[in-house]
């Protein structure tokens, strides 16, 4: 089995060499007795944390010193236990219907999950300061490495339960929330789709089925996606229960939280106000007619009366021969070298230091990511790798955020991960950098239409099919207040809120009424979609100032990157002049966006 764990050139299911990541420099393999080693310290450094804190910190007179020491103790704590669950994650993703990978995982949750009920008052005891004690902490000397941190606390303050059911409801999550997830992934992994291709009859994996998406085919495009969707809706059973279960917990625990809305939470995680997010949802609803002003252009390209929402990503020119990872890899490092020598020089560790898992295999984890657990290690990547530009584009996106995670390994455990809205940033810019490269090449001189139609999707995929998600996903959670849901009502709801960004311009196949059972953000995050939106409306005018103001604004850009999770959104883009709460900000995204379709047209 050593093949699995080293890396290696292999032949993936698409046909194409592709790289496998090295876990190597984790664990050696998922029999290293060092991982559950790594566990049982874990929770020795956790209960002698317990006793040497426990009561100690929630009081009035609360010493700034012991409260640094004791947050560098919790860090430790959780890159110590954090390790070996970044490992038993990144393996099982790599064969999600190998039991023994599956068994482990499962492990290493319990047992990490017993070391942070040992941790569950520390935070706890912080947010029962008094909140002038804790402001004042906020502002201490000692502590400024952490001021964002205390200030999330004491955002947080109102919402939090007693020590006690805190510990019921994380214990009650491993046969709960976290089995439920668990359930979705595995189903997912274990799917494969029966499709007549060149031919032949071939089982397909979801990434290689939703690949063909962009075939010159119509009649493919649409059988294969007829294809997948039934096979999904053959366990709608599952995926009905799954959903309306994770509906409900999400909206009891939020009761008992007292969150005012169901998106209240992920707000307040990512600092912001809804009324921010509702402003930057109702300017995206508003430029709904660009995306249809775009999906006309697009039917008369492709010289059809009416796209069907199978067409949506149909290439404007007949593809090449597949692009080889190799290739690829030449390209997103070339665009990366002219975008800033940062960036190129990160990107470069991805592939010499085998980062990146990029192969098709049959029961690997659908989609693509990027994960870092703790500043002081590495991010990996993990993708479907078949071979189109698309596939290229989701390279560089990868890569943008296994740059941001870099740039921000300077931060601690507590202030590294950047919040949601803002952690689309460089893989975005990557994108962008990525598609100005590609359009100066002689070699896709012939797929300029193509290459401009492709950011164009990609950006209304992000901006405006995002919004469409976020739309469907309060309506989900407003009916499931009241009622068990139907798979009927579900696919109602979903066929609505894609009805009102289609309008009259896209034709929805009638199998796509199941088109939300298969997407992860509902099932592993509440309420992540429309961070997609503003990451991406945002990005949009970070790329335009860089144009507008030249070289020296990427070094503001590559700050803003390093900041990790150090400070709220709104500060970050403050700093830059911008205010999110102004519908005039959300707009610089949409004029860039219609500058592209103009562009387009005019070709």
């Amino acid at each position: 089995m050593k093949e699995q764990y080293l890396s290696a050139e292999i032949e993936s299911a698409s046909g194409l060499a592709a790289p496998a990541w090295d876990l190597t420099d984790l664990y050696p393999g998922p029999d290293d007795p060092g991982i559950l080693e790594g566990l049982v310290t874990a929770q020795r450094m956790a209960e002698e944390f317990a006793a040497a804190y426990r009561g100690k910190i929630n009081q009035q007179d609360s010493d700034a010193a012991v409260l640094l020491e004791a947050l560098r103790q919790y860090e430790a704590i959780h890159e110590t236990g954090l390790r070996p669950l970044f490992f038993a994650s990144l393996d099982q993703a790599g064969d999600t219907q190998d039991e023994k990978r599956t068994g482990l995982l499962q492990k290493v949750r319990e047992k990490w999950h017993d070391v942070s009920q040992q941790l569950v008052f520390f935070p706890l005891e912080i947010m029962s300061l008094p909140a002038d004690t804790l402001k004042f902490l906020t502002y201490h000397p000692e502590l400024q490495a952490y001021r964002h941190f205390l200030q999330t606390l004491l955002a947080q303050k109102p919402h939090h339960l007693t020590e006690a059911e805190e510990k019921i409801i994380n214990t009650k999550d491993l046969s709960g929330r976290t089995a439920f997830t668990s359930l979705f992934t595995e189903l997912m992994g274990s799917l494969t789709f029966p499709l007549e291709v060149d031919g032949q009859i071939k089982d397909l994996t979801s990434a290689e089925v939703l690949a063909l998406l962009y075939s010159p085919d119509g009649s493919l495009r649409e059988r294969a996606y007829r294809t997948f969707m039934d096979g999904v809706a053959r366990h709608s059973l599952v995926f009905k229960n799954i959903i309306n279960a994770l509906l409900l917990d999400h909206g009891l625990d939020g009761k008992q939280r007292g969150y005012r809305t169901p998106l209240s939470k992920s707000a307040l995680d990512n600092e912001l106000d809804e009324a921010v997010i509702d402003t930057m949802m109702a300017v995206t609803e508003q430029h709904y007619p660009l995306a249809q002003r775009y999906y006309r252009l697009k039917a008369g390209l492709l010289g059809l009366p009416k796209l069907k929402n199978t067409d949506l990503y149909a290439p404007l020119e007949t593809p090449g021969e597949p692009i080889s990872f190799d290739r690829a890899r030449e390209l997103v490092l070339e665009a990366m070298n002219g975008f800033h020598p940062v960036f190129h020089q990160s990107a470069r560790k991805f592939f010499d230091r085998n980062w990146i898992d990029a192969g098709v295999r049959k029961g690997k984890r659908q989609g693509a990511f990027c994960s870092c657990y703790f500043p002081g290690h590495h991010p990996y990547i993990l993708m479907n790798y078949t071979g189109n530009l698309r596939d290229v584009m989701t390279l560089a996106h990868e890569l943008g955020h296994g740059i941001h995670d870099l740039l921000a390994a300077g931060q601690t455990f507590l202030n590294f991960s950047p919040p949601l809205v803002l952690a689309e940033t460089a893989s975005i810019l990557n994108e962008l950098a990525l598609t100005r490269s590609l359009l100066a090449k002689p070699e896709f001189i012939g797929q300029i239409k193509g290459l401009l139609a492709a950011k164009i999707e990609d950006i209304t995929a992000t901006v405006f099919r995002q919004n469409v998600l976020t739309r469907f996903e309060q309506a989900i959670h407003g009916l499931r207040q009241d009622h068990l849901l139907g798979t009927d009502e579900i696919c109602d709801a979903w066929w609505q809120e894609n009805a009102k960004l289609y309008g009259s311009e896209v034709e929805m196949i009638p199998s796509y009424r199941w088109g939300w059972t298969y997407i992860p953000h509902f099932i592993h995050y509440h309420f992540y979609c429309y961070s997609y939106v503003f990451g991406q409306l945002t990005s949009l005018a970070l790329y335009q100032a860089l144009l507008d103001q030249g070289p020296d604004f990427i070094d503001k850009i590559i700050h803003l990157l390093s900041l990790g999770g150090s400070s709220a959104p709104r500060q970050i883009l403050s700093a830059l002049g911008w205010d999110p709460a102004d519908p005039a900000f959300w707009t610089q995204g949409f004029t860039f966006l219609e500058n592209l379709i103009d562009e387009l047209e005019r070709r």
